[in-house]
């Protein structure tokens, strides 16, 4: 169970506001007497604030072997805090959560929200826990964006940047195939126009097919090759009718699929993914160049996956250029493994060490 930082009072967003919002957050290690070595997580789409197994909740955390004793991010030397994003519906106010003006669930009346936001609710959780400046902010994927996005707003706030197969904005083809996975939510008649009932009965099949799409994006087609080729599902009967699951990588698709709907808001999944289009860091100067000026690190590390095609690596090497210009120490870590936008999360033979040399 993550803990609660609330917010008191009206919580200005870029195109709107919220009443007494809260953010769900988790740590881990110990905060040393002068507060200096604070490590400040941000994460992607779908996970939770349980980033790694803690003494409130001991169930492996979506990056458990990144995070904790001895690890590249090292508990015993850092105070870690992962919060959930503003908006998803792990514990942090969102579309799902009650509005207190009228007892119901926000829906479609929530503001538009922006990773700006989720970066400024982070900076909350900070002021809740009595930390003025950051070691490092770290965020892979949306994560990297909004930990980007934390360092432009408040600059004096964070010594470090590290930005995982992320950018510095969304390109066209990224966009496009999120507008697909938002417009397969809302064609499903059982989304009823955001208004399904909360928690209950929802969009489940526009659900299943934005994952699907999602995962096939978040890895390679080499991998799909080497880890399924051509096999036929041998686990399962083939669905009545001429077009059932033939294959294993449909089968595992659908699996994935099945797992996610009913464990994640949908009217959460749109906002969030809205939001992940809407930002341009150069929207904070007018260019990259200009609104990096703003940065005051000491020293950060972009990396970035070969395989990768929802933020390809011209992306990352663009992001690490442009920090370059104002910053004396940058690192750019151009990693090979075949897992594509999903590494992070599975290929730590080559994560590990890249972080590890950083902390």
């Amino acid at each position: 169970m993550s803990l609660i930082a609330r917010i008191d009072g009206r919580f200005t967003m870029r195109q709107g506001a919220l009443e007494d919002p809260v953010v769900a957050y988790e740590t881990l290690g110990t905060l040393n007497t002068s507060a200096s070595n604070a490590v400040l997580i941000f994460t992607g789409l779908s996970p939770s604030a349980h980033v790694a197994s803690n003494e409130i909740n001991q169930a492996s955390g979506w990056w458990e072997d990144m995070v904790g004793p001895d690890k590249p991010i090292d508990t015993d030397r850092y105070f870690v805090v992962c919060v959930n994003s503003l908006g998803s519906c792990f514990g942090s106010t969102g579309p799902a959560s009650n509005d207190p003006a009228t007892g119901k669930p926000y829906r479609l009346s929530f503001p538009v929200l922006t990773l700006e936001d989720i970066a400024c609710a982070g900076g909350r959780v900070l002021d809740h826990l009595g930390i003025e400046r950051l070691h490092t902010v770290i965020g892979a994927s949306m994560g990297g964006m909004t930990a980007l996005a934390f360092a432009l707003l408040h600059p004096e706030r964070t010594a470090a940047l590290i930005s995982i197969s992320s950018a510095a904005r969304s390109l066209p083809f990224s966009i496009a195939l999120r507008s697909l996975q938002r417009e397969m939510i809302r064609r499903d008649p059982a989304w009823q126009d955001g208004n399904y009932q909360i928690p209950g009965d929802g969009p489940a099949m526009g659900m299943r097919l934005a994952r699907k799409l999602g995962m096939i994006t978040y890895r390679s087609a080499q991998e799909w090759e080497t880890r399924f080729g051509r096999e036929r599902t041998t686990d399962r009967a083939p669905e009545v009718g001429p077009f059932g699951i033939d294959f294993e990588i449909e089968s595992y698709l659908d699996a994935h699929a099945q797992k996610f709907v009913g464990s994640f808001d949908a009217n959460c999944y749109l906002y969030l993914s809205r939001a992940m289009d809407l930002f341009d860091a150069s929207d904070h100067g007018g260019s990259l160049k200009q609104a990096f000026k703003r940065l005051r690190l000491e020293r950060a590390m972009v990396i970035g996956v070969e395989t990768d095609f929802l933020f390809p690596i011209h992306q990352q090497e663009e992001l690490a250029l442009a920090l370059q210009q104002n910053i004396q120490d940058v690192r750019f870590a151009r990693l090979d493994s075949m897992q594509g936008h999903d590494s992070f999360l599975v290929d730590m033979d080559r994560f590990r060490p890249a972080i590890a040399s950083f902390f």
